[in-house]
């Protein structure tokens, strides 16, 4: 699993653009700039709608005061759906980039990947929040149980960075 002080592994994910579809490299993202990214297990479930990214659109102020250039969603979603829900919660407007990790690519070079067949969730993304520098790793909040959205919360990415 990543740690605090390793780089972010490279790969490829994708947006919805004016044309549709398009690939976002994580290196062209964090190089050179300071980024938050946090993961959520899915796209409109619950905990992820009502509690996460809310508290990254509360806290985006903050955040840029702190000099953080990008605020970046991740879900092993489709990008339509992720779009979708960027729109849904307000999250798009608010100035958070929400971008899909389909194939899983990313969370697995991460060891982020868990599953939970009881309710559906299959090749997931754990719940936490990371600081990135220049592609390293500031700070890392993971959450133990993937309900819960206190340290991966907007407000506790703050207490730590």
């Amino acid at each position: 699993m990543i740690s605090t002080g390793e780089t972010l592994p490279d790969a490829t994910l994708i947006q919805m653009g004016a044309e549709g579809p398009e690939g976002v490299r994580v290196s062209d993202k964090t190089k050179g700039r300071k980024v938050v990214i946090f993961a959520v297990p899915g796209a409109y479930t619950g905990t992820c709608t009502t509690a996460h990214v809310p508290s990254f659109m509360r806290t985006k102020d903050q955040f840029d005061a702190k000099g953080v250039d990008e605020i970046i969603c991740i879900s092993v979603n489709d990008p339509f759906v992720m779009s979708a829900w960027g729109e849904s919660t307000g999250a798009s407007a608010a100035g958070l980039t929400m971008l899909s990790d389909a194939s899983s690519e990313f969370t697995k070079a991460l060891g982020m990947d868990f599953d939970a067949p009881p309710v559906g969730l299959i090749a997931r993304s754990k719940r936490y929040a990371m600081l990135v520098e220049d592609g390293k790793v500031v700070a890392l909040n993971l959450e133990e149980n993937p309900g819960v959205c206190e340290t991966s919360a907007g407000e506790g990415l703050l207490d730590v960075i």
